[in-house]
């Protein structure tokens, strides 16, 4: 009972930090506007960006501390007040001083940088947790997923109210995310059990792990795109305000959430290849199809299709990081895959930004989808080659 209820604490710090951070999203164009920056595309992508690049610069420091101290509890807690001071500080500095933007891409960098201790030392209590890992990684794909879900509609709808509504709101959920850790009881168990520089050889061992890494890497590279690009491109293309562009991003992220658990069953059944490739194929051409959709009709049919394909490859690649890391190494092959991810969003925003503003949006659509269906055929060998023929489930390399 202990273990369920400390899951579930654990999962609402991380719904909050995701759903946080996407109430920015369906109107970032307007707050940036409102921080003081000259232009719209540039400055909403490098808004996004510094996030990202402080959630890459802190991550391995925070864990490394947690490792150190035994703890991760107090951790959690520094995190996310140290990012909803962030969300406050961002809301207010107009109000109190005149910075040019450059300094509000400090303050985001730094409020980056604090909120990713929270999300990603709640994502390794999870880990620590008993009770199978199956069942904590499903509390944190559900918490993810339904933060991102809910944050895109909710976020347009608060810009309604005024473009620093969403900041503040954003201060008051990660304020709560603070109050849930005093209810938490999690310890490190034993850190140093098998020291580093055993696993990083283990992992040398294992090149393979690179093909799920660069699914992770393309597949976060289109999320990046859509934050930014995505958000821009239904504004600007179908004149949507801020809470219509937040339900647009809404079709695609419910059923991405909704959708992995029982496309993670899937994958169990029938193998990674099938839904990796197949999902990653048809992810790819809907991308492109967003871009071209003559109508904002079309354009939501085609954030469903994405959403459904991006739920049943999603998963699948997970497990294969799982079943392709040895049983001492899954930590360590997990964190690289989401490094590689993190490393694909910043990518998504600033390449999926630049292209827009030289090429234009259409041209970005096309480039990104293609990037994505490129990958799924170069991989088929390779995957073939990792496919257990018995039992359809990634093996494990010796």
């Amino acid at each position: 009972m202990g273990d369920t209820r400390t899951r579930a604490l654990l999962a609402g710090v991380v719904f909050a930090v995701l759903f946080a951070q996407v109430l920015l999203y369906p109107g970032v164009d307007t707050l940036v506007t409102a921080l003081g920056a000259r232009t719209q595309l540039d400055a909403s992508m490098w808004f996004l960006a510094v996030e990202f690049a402080g959630f890459i610069a802190a991550a391995t420091l925070w864990g490394a501390t947690s490792d150190a101290a035994g703890r991760r509890t107090p951790f959690v807690a520094a995190g996310a007040l140290g990012g909803a001071a962030g969300y406050l500080a961002l809301a207010a500095l107009p109000a109190v001083a005149t910075v040019p933007f450059t300094g509000v891409l400090v303050l985001r960098f730094l409020q980056g940088a604090t909120t990713i201790g929270a999300f990603s030392l709640a994502m390794t209590s999870l880990m620590d947790l008993g009770g199978g890992q199956g069942r904590n990684m499903g509390a944190a794909g559900l918490a993810i997923g339904l933060g991102t879900a809910l944050g895109a509609p909710v976020g347009g709808q608060l810009y309604e109210l005024g473009p620093f509504v969403p900041l503040y709101v954003a201060a008051a959920v990660l304020l709560g995310a603070a109050g849930l850790t005093a209810l938490l009881t999690t310890a490190v168990p034993d850190p140093n059990r098998h020291p580093m520089g055993r696993i990083v050889a283990g992992l040398r061992r294992r090149p393979s792990l690179l093909l799920p890494y660069a699914f992770g890497f393309i597949d976060r590279l289109t999320a990046g795109f859509f934050a930014l690009v995505g958000t821009l491109y239904f504004r600007s293309a179908f004149s949507l305000g801020p809470g219509a562009t937040g339900l647009m991003l809404a079709l695609f992220f419910a059923p991405f959430a909704l959708l992995q658990y029982p496309m993670g069953v899937v994958s169990d059944r029938i193998g990674r290849t099938g839904p990796v490739v197949v999902g990653s194929l048809c992810y790819g051409v809907g991308v492109a199809g967003v871009g071209l959709a003559p109508t904002v009709g079309l354009a939501g049919a085609g954030m469903v299709l994405v959403g459904v394909f991006g739920a049943l490859m999603a998963p699948a690649t997970m497990a294969l990081v799982t079943g392709l890391a040895g049983t001492t190494e899954r930590g360590v092959a997990m964190a690289g895959f989401n490094s590689f991810g993190s490393l694909g969003f910043l990518v998504g925003i600033l390449g999926g930004g630049t292209l827009a503003d030289v090429y234009g949006f259409r041209e970005a659509f096309l480039v990104t989808g293609g990037l994505e269906v490129a990958l799924a055929l170069l991989a088929v060998p390779l995957l073939l080659r990792l496919e257990r023929p018995a039992d359809g489930v990634g093996r494990v390399e010796s």
